[in-house]
């Protein structure tokens, strides 16, 4: 798959609209973007893949070599799908014979597809019917007329209703939902935690993806050398204070994973609350880390990168694919001092060992990268954040063994649930008394909840990032 996207922040809607208004809807460039959009989404929703894995597994299928169009697909994927309640709940009112999820993968992924261009993009405001006539043209060329024809009748009603009575006719919890692109158990779940005006805030912040931030390798040489090889590349960044080697990507020539920079591991594609969490731990020189959960390597590679590749670090993951990925990196940021082991952290890790500094970035919902991920926020329920807080508690539990005596475990999802966060930190303080929660530097975040002041909370609204929760202890 062409990687055109890695480390790129595109404003997929701007995009979107530029694209298609300055292009013949007849060209190929644009059959085969709705091709990988329509076969994407349908992955999607048959596998419950994330955007990223099913748009490789498409155009591996696909054979696409088009960057444009591969660019292009992706972007109306990731527009369609951020919007995916309100696209189905507008649809589902205007389809008679059956409600959309009984249509077959290719149709359903087609209408929500034809919403989005014809109506969301255009803020349901204008109509363009010679844009709405080739788009219907694209569908009988790519799903087959005979397929199509199943739900032509309702086109016309789709590309001139108005979505404003199905929101008067709504209940004020689920309007917020359809209005931020949320499920209503969500919304329901901000508004307990937050209170309604806090909670539609952050809401309305999950649309818009985080900038891109990078992570520059000093095992690589100087800062100052680094920028200067980065500037030759034709990337424009700025400094993240307080953090010391993070930075915010201002402009590219061209994707910053094609660069120089990027091939020789200058710099690490790493969101500014992960490079945070990394901070937070502060290994010394020489120390012994246990990294668990550690692939793909952004922890792995700032922990070396902070100890100068000085000590012994222990990377921990249990999958075996996301362990090769992990090598990879490895190797891309001249990382020496790291051993792999794949374990599952649920249960005591197969050697008696204790280090330093143990750092567990358990899996999580992912209720802070609801922006940059969001067909995420579609596979989770309620039931999803006390199933993943079980397996963070016997994640963190385990853990507890393997820190020695005046050692820190650092704790961190990118998550903002409170059972995944704060529930996690009483419970673990309450049957290890032996540890105690630790002051975080830098403090880049807001105080956690419950009165548990010395942890850090990251909110994508406010720090313009990927939400995050950090708690650091100490072993007595």
């Amino acid at each position: 798959m062409p990687k055109i996207f890695s480390g790129e922040r595109y404003t997929y809607h701007i995009l979107i609209k530029g694209v298609c208004c300055c292009l013949l809807w007849a060209s190929a460039l644009l059959k085969d973007a709705w091709t990988i959009a329509i076969e994407t989404l349908s992955w999607i929703e048959m596998q419950k893949l994330s955007e990223r894995m099913a748009l490789s597994r498409v155009v591996k299928q696909l054979g696409v070599q088009d960057p444009d169009a591969v660019r292009l697909g992706y972007a109306l994927v990731v527009e369609t799908v951020r919007r995916k309640n309100l696209i189905d709940k507008f649809i589902n009112s205007q389809l008679s014979s059956k409600p959309l999820e009984e249509l077959t993968l290719g149709l359903q992924a087609f209408l929500r597809l034809y919403v989005y261009q014809t109506r969301v993009a255009k803020n349901w405001c204008k109509i363009d019917l010679q844009e709405a006539k080739h788009i219907a043209k694209l569908g009988r060329a790519i799903l087959g007329w005979k397929t199509l024809v199943e739900v032509e009748p309702v086109l016309g009603f789709l590309l001139t209703r108005q979505i404003k009575p199905l929101l008067d006719a709504v209940t004020d919890e689920e309007r917020v939902a359809l209005e931020t692109f949320h499920p209503t158990w969500f919304v329901r779940y901000c508004f307990n935690l937050f209170g309604r005006s806090e909670a539609v805030v952050f809401l309305k912040g999950n649309l818009h993806p985080p900038p891109t931030y990078i992570r520059l390798n000093t095992l690589r040489g100087s800062q100052e050398e680094l920028l200067q090889k980065l500037a030759a590349d034709g990337i424009a960044v700025e400094k993240v204070e307080p953090l010391r080697y993070a930075f915010k990507v201002v402009s590219s020539k061209n994707p910053i994973t094609k660069t120089d920079s990027f091939r020789l591991g200058n710099f690490f594609i790493q969101d500014k609350a992960s490079c945070f969490a990394a901070e937070t731990a502060n290994p010394k020189l020489g120390a012994t880390v246990f990294d668990i959960c550690a692939a793909p390597g952004a922890k792995t590679t700032y922990i070396a990168q902070l100890m100068q590749n000085k000590g012994s670090i222990y990377a921990i993951d249990y999958s075996r694919r996301r362990i090769k990925t992990w090598r990879q990196e490895v190797r891309r940021m001249w990382v020496n001092t790291t051993e792999p082991l794949i374990a599952d952290a649920q249960v005591p890790l197969p050697f008696n060992r204790q280090a330093d500094v143990v750092i567990l970035d358990p899996p999580c919902t992912s209720t802070g990268v609801f922006a940059k991920l969001p067909a995420a926020k579609w596979r989770l329920s309620q039931k999803s954040i006390e199933k993943m807080a079980e397996i963070q508690w016997r994640m963190i539990n385990s853990c507890a063994q393997n820190v020695a005596s005046g050692g820190t475990l650092t704790y961190n999802t990118c998550s903002i649930t409170i059972e995944e966060n704060e529930l996690i930190v009483e419970r673990f303080l309450s049957l290890h008394p032996e540890f105690r929660l630790a002051e975080i530097e830098p403090k880049i975040g807001l105080p956690g909840l419950r009165g548990l002041d010395k942890c850090q909370r990251l909110y994508p609204h406010i720090h313009h990032c990927n939400g995050f929760f950090v708690a650091k202890f100490q072993k007595q």
